[in-house]
């Protein structure tokens, strides 16, 4: 049983223990309700309290359980794509670097739109001012440009090389 299976049940286990001692406590606060106990309201008050800040743990542990689960099926689905790319290229290698690849055509994106934005303050905001500031913003449009471009022309070249570069 591997680790994460041997937290899943643990999780399981206190979540029914939190339900069932809120239902404990919900028994008991009826109880004192209907008994005439004379600090009748303390008991009341420190009971619900109790309810309150057991549902609280409930919801943590829920939301813990939930998060799991999300980042399980995150892994599941990377980790099958990984095996599809290998399947596809035929070879781990391959499918290893044709996944890297895909995935850095896909950050690439924003990370260059943002570095083409700062270049753009830089040379057109900020280079008015200063003629070296608006160079070097010139300068660093045209690399996030190139990188862009690299980024999105590496996994297409690749994948002709291996498909019909191999024979």
């Amino acid at each position: 049983m591997s680790n994460f299976e041997e937290k899943q049940k643990l999780i399981d286990k206190n979540i029914v223990l939190v339900r069932q001692s809120i239902i404990r406590a919900e028994d008991r606060f009826e109880q004192i309700e209907k008994s005439n106990i004379e600090n009748k309201e303390i008991s009341l008050k420190m009971i619900g309290n109790i309810i309150k800040k057991r549902r609280e743990v409930l919801t943590k542990l829920e939301s813990i359980n939930n998060q799991e689960n999300q980042l399980i099926k995150i892994k599941e689905n990377a980790t099958k794509s990984l095996e599809d790319y290998k399947e596809k290229y035929g070879s781990d290698a391959y499918g290893i670097a044709a996944y890297v690849l895909n995935i850095i055509r896909i950050y690439s994106i924003p990370f260059c739109f943002l570095g083409i934005a700062i270049s753009a303050i830089y040379q057109y905001v900020i280079g008015i001012r200063k003629l070296d500031t608006q160079e070097k913003g010139l300068v660093t449009m045209i690399s996030f440009i190139t990188i862009l471009v690299i980024c999105q022309i590496l996994p297409l070249a690749f994948a002709i090389v291996v498909k019909f570069g191999r024979g």
